[in-house]
């Protein structure tokens, strides 16, 4: 969405796409899991007058619209990818098949799957958690507006702190917003440690990937 108030901002897409094209020519595989809160956001369906699994079905495709958007971004800056989708859609995405996502990251291409978990009542974040642990992921890396896990929320509270390096157990028992309760607890259960940063800023994934002290890092 970037500076817009609503859908698809070209030039966060364009962004996101030479940021991403610079990790994959690094020889990384990458995989990505895509929100839709820029269009639908099931938690707020209610406000919509709709109900809650009604509201995260519609939520499910607005990430579809994302991954479309952002495959078309990717590819424009010469990249192979795959829209992968838990909901079926043949004539937009192939179906999700966890031996042939894996396949398709074996021969560089990146893998975009969208509609989340396929099922109302779970997040994105949960999506990409289950993804993560379902395709031997070495990490989940979750870009946000922030440049990491802070005490407080850094945009309300002027005297938050930033972790460097957090434990699950921490985060858990601190009660800190990084991702619902689901998704962590299968990062945790299944050791993929997650990476929080700042996606926004051109340039950081890059070198977040290259080992530099950026973000907030949570492992067992």
């Amino acid at each position: 969405m970037g500076d817009k108030q609503f859908g698809i901002n070209p030039k966060v897409i364009a962004q996101y796409s030479k940021d991403i094209k610079e990790v994959v020519d690094m020889g990384f595989e990458i995989a990505i899991v895509i929100g839709g809160g820029n269009i639908f956001r099931g938690l707020q369906a209610k406000d919509s007058g709709v109900d809650r699994v009604s509201g995260d079905y519609m939520g499910m495709l607005a990430t579809v619209i994302n991954g479309v958007a952002l495959q078309n971004g990717l590819e424009s800056a010469g990249i192979y990818t795959r829209l992968v989708s838990a909901i079926e859609m043949k004539e937009i995405a192939e179906p999700y098949i966890r031996r042939r996502a894996t396949r398709h990251l074996e021969k560089g291409r990146v893998v975009i799957f969208v509609a989340g978990t396929g099922s109302p009542y779970f997040t994105t974040d949960s999506a990409a958690a289950l993804r993560a642990s379902e395709i031997n992921a070495d990490a989940v890396i979750k870009g946000t507006r922030v440049d990491g896990i802070y005490t407080a929320d850094p945009e309300k509270d002027p005297n938050a702190t930033k972790y460097d390096v957090l434990s699950f157990d921490d985060a858990l028992h601190q009660k800190l917003n990084i991702m619902d309760t689901t998704a962590f607890t299968l990062c945790q259960e299944n050791n993929v440690p997650i990476l929080v940063f700042n996606m926004d800023k051109p340039g950081n994934l890059t070198r977040l990937l290259k080992g530099e002290k950026i973000g907030t890092v949570v492992t067992n």
